[in-house]
């Protein structure tokens, strides 16, 4: 057998193999990607909640955490934790991310308040 016989057929393998790598590259950049804007997404969503709940700081915990919560779900998130503290609100959302088969979720915290508390 000659050394022609025997690499017959050799490059369509490293091609193969080739090609296959580059898929599991792209894959993986587009989990990384997905993960990414989700991250971003929760983030603008707290900020907003935080914001619009800011708003009602004067009229109570239960009302300035009730609209964040409506702006939140209005975003796709869901309020984790929400807390006055003096004027200023603080809350956290998370946003449910599917990369590829796994489920996984996303957190933004946000904080909204007066410059000045004087």
């Amino acid at each position: 057998m000659t050394r022609r016989q025997v690499d017959r057929g050799s490059a369509t393998v490293l091609a193969a193999v080739g090609a296959a790598g580059l898929l599991v590259v792209m894959v993986v950049g587009l989990q990384i990607a997905g993960a990414s804007i989700a991250r971003h997404r929760a983030e603008a969503a707290a900020d907003l909640a935080a914001l619009a709940g800011a708003a009602e700081v004067l009229d109570g915990r239960d009302a300035a955490c009730g609209r964040a919560g409506r702006i939140a779900s209005a975003n796709g998130a869901s309020i984790q934790t929400c807390e006055v503290l003096d004027l200023d609100l603080r809350v956290t959302v998370r946003i449910a991310v599917n990369v590829g088969p796994i489920g996984a979720s996303a957190i933004g915290r946000g904080r909204a308040g007066p410059l000045s508390h004087s």
